[in-house]
């Protein structure tokens, strides 16, 4: 009878062990996949800020290209009023000199006229 209650005894502890390996395999099963999900998650992650990344630099990258474009139509704005500003000056000097002109030719007749008369009232 030992050996019956030896041999239930051992059977016994077997049928334990091999549930026993049977959930550490399933626990160790578990871990392994839970662990690939979440190298998978943290891969999506990085990949996600990847691509904002990238966003965000096409996006400075378009910005400062907009903003150059802007300075540069400043720039040529900036140029054509100096190019009016020099051609209304140099209108007006030209009118000036016309001006000085007439009235010197105006005063030269005058004082032609003026010694034309001078001469036939003597």
């Amino acid at each position: 009878m030992k050996k019956v209650v030896l041999s239930l005894a051992l059977v016994a502890f077997l049928g334990l062990s091999l549930n026993s390996c049977r959930e550490t395999k399933e626990k160790a099963e578990d871990a392994v996949e839970n662990a690939a999900d979440k190298a998978g998650e943290a891969m999506d992650d990085a990949k996600d800020a990847a691509e904002d990344a990238a966003d965000d630099v096409k996006d400075a990258a378009e910005d400062a290209a907009d903003e150059a474009g802007e300075a540069m139509d400043n720039a040529m704005d900036a140029a054509n009023d100096a190019v009016d500003n020099v051609k209304e000056g140099a209108e007006k000097m030209a009118n000036d000199v016309k001006d000085a002109a007439n009235d010197a030719a105006d005063n030269v007749k005058e004082a032609g006229q003026e010694a034309a008369d001078k001469m036939k009232g003597h």
